[in-house]
């Protein structure tokens, strides 16, 4: 299924490049663990963003599979595959944690956490205060209404 995915990312990339699907707008999103904040969030925006294609990039094979579940257009899994989609990403969106270097209890590797913050796209992140991050000026809300208000979000930027 990696090789799959792989190779569905190649060709789609080189078709946005060619602009075949310049106009779509290219979402990632990063998870890891189990992948259930990315699900929820895919499936969220799979019902409203039919003009956006849904990448889905896990930080292990669960998270993966998780994802592509959920409805997500494309996926792959490690730490190339972040770096590689955070290149050309219009949006990125995933837990803080893919910001910080050892994040989601080590899945997050410092190369993962690089290519996350120098990309170019706009960042989505979900406040999740675990793993010793707290982000102030945020409430603790339940997951459904953090996946409701960032898929409000990148829905109007698409």
């Amino acid at each position: 299924m990696l090789i799959f995915s792989l190779y569905f990312f190649k060709n789609v990339d080189n078709a946005r490049t060619n602009g075949i699907l310049r106009s779509m707008k290219k979402i990632v999103i990063i998870d890891g663990q189990g992948g259930k904040l990315g699900s929820l969030l895919i499936a969220r925006l799979k019902t409203e963003a039919g003009h956006c294609a849904l990448y889905a990039v896990g930080t292990n094979s669960l998270a993966t599979s998780a994802m592509l579940k959920a409805g997500a257009d494309f996926g792959a899994t490690g730490e190339n595959p972040v770096v590689v989609q955070s290149r050309d990403a219009d949006i990125i969106a995933g837990p803080v944690g893919i910001t910080a270097a050892d994040a989601l209890f080590g899945e997050v590797t410092p190369a993962m956490a690089v290519a996350v913050g120098q990309s170019r796209a706009l960042k989505v992140l979900l406040p999740v205060n675990r793993c010793n991050y707290h982000i102030a000026g945020t409430r603790d809300m339940p997951v459904a209404e953090l996946i409701d208000t960032a898929a409000k979000y990148i829905l109007s930027k698409c």
